[in-house]
C-alpha cells in the first residue's frame, strides 16, 4: 500500500466525499476513485458503499481508519517539517482566530516567521466559521478559545489563561466588600461581547453564583470595548488574563474576588493534516508551537 493511496483512504474516510476528499488532495474524483479502488483490492474487502451525500465507510473502513490512527499523519508532519527546513517559505500563510487573542497575543510572536520571507494574514472568525476555513483551505493555521470537536482538524493545547472579573478600583473594591457578592453582581451593569455571555457564564459557574436576570447592559463588538468602558468606571465584565494585565498593572482595572479561584480558558492551535503537506504551513505551526512554548516557560 502506498502513502499516498492511504493519505487518499484517510481524506475520503474524514469527509465522507469523494468530491470533497478530491479537492482536498488536489485531484481529480476519479483519481481519487482509482486509489480507494486499488486499496480495495489489496485489502479484497470494500472500503466505502455509496449513498446520496456521499459515500459510507465498511466495517473495513473503520478498522483500517483505527489502524492507521496518527501515524499517518505524524509521518507527513515529520516530512513537511523536513522539507520546510530547505524549501523556499515565501508566500502568505492564513491564520484564524479571535480578533482580540490575534492582535493582542499572536501578533508579537509572527516576527520569526516574517523574517523567514512569509507573509502572514490575519483573519477573525469565530466558532464554526473557524472550522470551516480549515477545512476548506482558505485559512491554514487557526487559534481557538474552546474545544474542537470537528474530528477532520486537529489541535494542541497551547496556552492557559485565567478569566479574570474586572471593573475600575472603585467599583471592584465596593463588589470585594459587599456583605452579598450576588446581589452587588445583579444591581451592578454588566459588559460582554455576546448575548450568550461565554467569558461572564464561566466565571460566575465557577463561583456558584447564577447570572443576573437583567439584560446586558453594553454587547462591545470585541473585547476592546469592554476593557475600555470597564476602566472608564462604567459597570464589570470578565477578560482573560492576558487582556487585562497592563491595565491591572496601571491601575485602571482591579480584579472582583469571587469565593472559588478564578476559571481558566484554553487556547489550543488547529489545522487540518492535510495542510501540513505544504512546507510554509508546516514551518509557521513550528514556529508558533516553539513561541508559545518559550512564553509559558
Amino acid at each position: 500500500m502506498s502513502l499516498q493511496r492511504l493519505r487518499t483512504f484517510i481524506e475520503v474516510y474524514r469527509h465522507r466525499s469523494i468530491s470533497a476528499a478530491a479537492r482536498t488532495l488536489a485531484m481529480s474524483q476519479p483519481g481519487v476513485s482509482q486509489h480507494i479502488a486499488g486499496l480495495e483490492e489489496a485489502i479484497g474487502r470494500p472500503l466505502f458503499e455509496r449513498t446520496g451525500q456521499g459515500v459510507s465507510p465498511t466495517s473495513a473502513a473503520h478498522d483500517l481508519a483505527a489502524d492507521l490512527g496518527d501515524h499517518l499523519d505524524s509521518a507527513e508532519i515529520a516530512l513537511a517539517s523536513a522539507r520546510a527546513r530547505s524549501a523556499e517559505l515565501s508566500g502568505a500563510i492564513q491564520i484564524i482566530g479571535q480578533s482580540d487573542f490575534l492582535s493582542e497575543y499572536l501578533t508579537p510572536m509572527l516576527a520569526g516567521i516574517l523574517k523567514d520571507g512569509m507573509l502572514v494574514r490575519l483573519h477573525a472568525a469565530g466558532p464554526g466559521q473557524l472550522e470551516e476555513r480549515l477545512l476548506d483551505g482558505t485559512a491554514d493555521i487557526g487559534i481557538a478559545g474552546y474545544d474542537v470537536s470537528d474530528k477532520r482538524l486537529h489541535s494542541q493545547v497551547i496556552l492557559k489563561q485565567r478569566l479574570l472579573a474586572v471593573a475600575s478600583p472603585q467599583i471592584a473594591a465596593h463588589m470585594n466588600d459587599a456583605v452579598d457578592l450576588q446581589s452587588a453582581l445583579d444591581e451592578m451593569p454588566v459588559l460582554t461581547h455576546s448575548f450568550r455571555w461565554p467569558t461572564i457564564g464561566s466565571w460566575l459557574d465557577a463561583q456558584g453564583l447564577r447570572a443576573s436576570a437583567r439584560a446586558p447592559d453594553f454587547i462591545g463588538h470585541n473585547l476592546h470595548s469592554l476593557r475600555t468602558l470597564a476602566a472608564s468606571g462604567y459597570g464589570w465584565t470578565v477578560l482573560p488574563e492576558y487582556f487585562c494585565t497592563a491595565c491591572l498593572a496601571e491601575g485602571k482595572l482591579a480584579i472582583i474576588n469571587g469565593p472559588q479561584d478564578p476559571p481558566e480558558n484554553i487556547y489550543r492551535l488547529v489545522w487540518a493534516p492535510s495542510a501540513l503537506r505544504n512546507p510554509r504551513t508546516a514551518s509557521a505551526r513550528q514556529s508558533i508551537l516553539r513561541s508559545f512554548l518559550a512564553s509559558s516557560t
